[in-house]
């Protein structure tokens, strides 16, 4: 698409974890460069990609909140 350009979180090491609890998961992403966590939940069912993708665009969001990106 015309005017984007690579991913703000590229070339920063992200460490993704996911925790099964009963029907959902709760998906966490922390950048360790700046120790930022955030966590998000999702349906069980859905598909891990569309839950990691949500909790990277929630750290993308929090780290220009906080002025880290």
């Amino acid at each position: 698409m015309a005017g984007h350009s690579e991913s703000p979180l590229s070339g920063r090491e992200i460490i993704v974890e996911f925790a099964e609890v009963g029907l959902a998961v709760k998906v966490s992403a922390m950048d360790t460069a700046t120790l930022t966590e955030v966590c998000v939940q999702g349906p069980a069912s859905a598909p891990r990609a569309v839950l990691e993708r949500n909790a990277l665009a929630r750290l993308k969001y929090v780290l220009r909140k906080r002025g880290l990106l």
